[in-house]
């Protein structure tokens, strides 16, 4: 851009225009003189200052346009307007000065505005995918919203995404009403599914009640029950259909449980003080299966089976008619004597195994099959070394090595079954 025109003085007046001698006033251009006006009155140095004076008013008019314009604080077409206005009014203008200079400067400000214009087209487009990319992200967003089952953040994220959507200020119109369809039909089937889902859950919820509250009417009954083992069976039972029944409203779920929960702590705790009363009852006959324990165990480790079977008969009826236990010590008294139990029928069961007629003929038969098979091999083994048939003499020879190792197998098994 040109820099600006200095305005003439009184004294360089003359080199961009004259007086006449009749006082008409001329300015000087690149075509050539043109008359700006008369000032008959006074003298040529005056007359020449008044109408730079005018040019100075044209000038400051062109530095104030441009350190708008420079600026940035008026638009384009405002900017466009207001350059085209000065600039009629320094074409032709009645003044004294460089004329073609301001001209020159509206020239450049005509390219810095087409600048600023172009910078604000690209400034507007990057805003409105910017704005719409986002509001894109809001309506996939609100899909997977929509397509999930979050009900407690979900309406509030898509309150926030609405609140978002309108801060967000409208570029072009068909684009954004597309998304905004988007995002629209989301919250409205996030919308219908939640409430749908409440519904449905509402009604769980009142069928959950009505099953309770029979559950409770049940329960209460029992309370007072004093058939300790089928009442308590009774009572899990109700408690596994308390707890497939779900939840009911809250405030009456916690009073019916409360209901519940009195009603089984009611026989629970009445069915605890009779076992105590009867554990104390039975701890002397845990005393006497204590003592039945000490002959039992001494019968370890069996050396006269028949003697030791006719000992612990006894103290099985022994064991029996002691009574019952306190429940605490059931576990561990039980345990031992079935530990001997146990060892007993384990020796009676090797002693079986070891004289089963059966078995025992079994194991004989195949030691003969094998020794049989052997001497087989030994006649076709004495051939092939005769022959000299080394490769058959080596097949031969690991064949009898292996029947052997199973007669021998064999043998031990014949004689544990006395054979």
């Amino acid at each position: 851009m040109p820099p600006p025109a200095v305005p003439p003085t009184v004294a360089d007046a003359p080199d961009w225009g004259r007086v006449a001698e009749d006082g008409t006033v001329y300015v000087r251009t690149a075509d050539g003189e043109r008359a700006v006006g008369q000032y008959p009155e006074g003298t040529p140095e005056e007359a020449l200052a008044f109408y730079v004076r005018r040019f100075e008013a044209l000038a400051f008019e062109v530095d104030l346009l441009e350190q708008r314009i420079q600026t940035g604080t008026v638009a384009p077409t405002d900017a466009e307007a207001a350059v085209t206005k000065v600039r009629d009014e320094v074409t032709g203008a009645n003044a004294v000065g460089d004329l073609a200079s301001l001209e020159q400067r509206l020239v450049a400000l005509d390219a810095l505005i087409e600048e600023q214009r172009a910078a604000r087209r690209a400034e507007r487009a990057e805003r409105t995918a910017r704005v719409r990319a986002r509001m894109a992200e809001i309506a996939e967003e609100a899909e997977k919203i929509a397509a999930g089952n979050d009900w407690r953040n979900g309406a509030n994220r898509l309150r926030d995404l609405l609140e978002e959507w309108k801060g967000l200020s409208r570029q072009d119109k068909t684009s954004d009403d597309a998304l905004w369809r988007r995002f629209s039909t989301a919250r409205t089937t996030y919308t219908r599914r939640r409430k749908a889902h409440f519904a449905e859950q509402n009604q769980r919820r009142e069928g959950a009640r009505q099953i309770k509250e029979r559950l409770v009417v049940e329960a209460e009954a029992l309370a007072d029950s004093t058939d300790w083992g089928p009442t308590a069976g009774k009572y899990r039972d109700l408690m596994q259909q308390w707890k497939a029944a779900g939840p009911a409203p809250k405030d009456v779920d916690d009073a019916l449980w409360k209901r519940f929960r009195g009603a089984q702590d009611k026989f629970f705790g009445a069915r605890d003080a009779a076992n105590a009363a009867l554990d104390e009852e039975f701890a002397a006959n845990a005393e006497v299966k204590e003592a039945l324990l000490v002959e039992a165990e001494a019968l370890l480790p069996v050396t006269d089976l028949r003697a030791a079977k006719e000992k612990f008969r006894d103290i099985a009826e022994r064991w029996d008619a002691a009574g019952k236990v306190p429940r605490h010590r059931m576990k561990e008294l039980e345990g031992r004597i079935r530990k001997v139990e146990q060892a007993l029928r384990s020796v009676e069961d090797e002693q079986w195994r070891k004289t089963d007629p059966e078995k025992s003929a079994r194991a004989n038969e195949m030691v003969t099959k094998l020794e049989s098979a052997i001497a087989e091999v030994e006649a076709e083994l004495a051939e092939a070394r005769e022959a000299g048939d080394a490769k058959k003499v080596a097949e031969l020879e690991e064949n009898l090595a292996s029947r052997q190792a199973f007669l021998e197998m064999a043998r031990r098994t014949s004689e544990e079954f006395g054979g």
